[in-house]
């Protein structure tokens, strides 16, 4: 027997192209079961080891568990991708990984946005469930094309960078001296708003960080290390802290405190954040290159960078002198 008609009208395939080498499936049309037979008959012809592939039926939750063994273990937030992956996968309901919808996604997507979530957690998301797909590709344990692929990124409004006056750095740090309880929490403000350190990577310095008057940041978001000259003031600051209190401990908590008591209001998630993005504005309003900001800051692409381009005096003199309005006054 190589085609026969089963009861229920589907069409069963059983051949044995050559001794040994039997094929059996079932399909729902006669045509299908013809090419398959025709297909098992040629290929096993020119290569005897030849055998036709099955369906790849792993759940996703499989293939996270997968890429996470495989992978995502080496990544700074592995951990942390993961489980935002298994709660995705819990949403969906744990579909077939190579028949995922993106229909589905989207819809999931939706309603986690008229939730709250954001548009750039959203997107990040998004990254993290194509990144499962395209490493295990990569990697030989899946050989069908990422479902998702032709899925769009949620476009988001590029927000106002928040960054604070002289005036209002006075305020906060007169706030920080004469409420906090954790006696950290002001040297390190002093780093992020002399450096353009985020908050975090301040936090890490050891006393092998700082020497002659150069502080490195290393574990940082990007991965690279980099180097950031501070002022002979500021550098025997922190070593005469550091023999009194020690090495600095979480004081993100205690930061916020002190700023909710001052008369400042930022955009929520720009509180710490806050303080390089006002490094970075008060350089450049000074006259500070690009360029040099791009590599104080640690920014990999000059695109993150020229976002403080405009605060630039030769780009604000730029819009007096050349703006159609000075036309109008001569």
């Amino acid at each position: 027997m190589a085609i026969q008609q089963t009861d229920d009208g589907r069409w069963k395939v059983d051949v044995e192209p050559i001794k040994g080498k039997r094929f059996r499936k079932t399909f729902k049309t006669k045509g299908e079961a013809q090419r398959f037979e025709a297909t098992c008959r040629a290929k096993v012809i020119e290569n005897r080891e030849w055998s036709p592939s099955t369906a790849d039926t792993r759940r996703l939750s499989a293939l996270i568990e997968s890429w996470y063994d495989l992978h995502g273990h080496s990544l700074r937030d592995g951990l942390r991708r993961r489980k935002k992956l298994d709660a995705l996968a819990k949403r969906l309901r744990d579909p077939i990984a190579s028949r995922i919808d993106p229909q589905a996604y989207a819809h999931d997507r939706r309603v986690r946005m008229e939730a709250g979530a954001s548009p750039k957690t959203l997107n990040n998301e998004l990254g993290y469930l194509r990144s499962v797909y395209n490493e295990l590709r990569g990697l030989g344990v899946i050989k069908y094309e990422n479902p998702l692929a032709l899925v769009k990124p949620l476009k988001i409004q590029e927000r106002e960078l928040s960054w604070l006056t002289n005036e209002q750095i006075a305020e906060l740090l007169e706030s920080i001296r004469n409420g906090c309880d954790n006696p950290h929490v002001e040297l390190v403000a002093m780093i992020c708003l002399a450096t353009g350190a985020r908050w975090s990577e301040a936090e890490r310095l050891q006393p092998g960080s700082i020497r002659n008057g150069v502080i490195t940041f290393s574990r940082t978001k990007s991965g690279k290390v980099r180097s950031v000259p501070i002022s002979p003031e500021l550098e025997k600051k922190i070593t005469k802290h550091w023999k009194r209190y020690g090495h600095f401990t979480p004081a993100i908590t205690s930061f916020r405190r002190a700023l909710a008591r001052t008369t400042i209001r930022l955009p929520k998630g720009q509180a710490a954040h806050a303080l390089r993005h006002t490094f970075a504005s008060h350089f450049i309003q000074n006259g500070g290159n690009i360029l040099t900001l791009q590599k104080i800051l640690g920014h990999s692409s000059l695109a993150m960078t020229m976002r403080y381009a405009h605060l630039a005096p030769d780009h604000l003199r730029d819009a007096i002198s050349l703006g159609p309005h000075a036309a109008q006054v001569t």
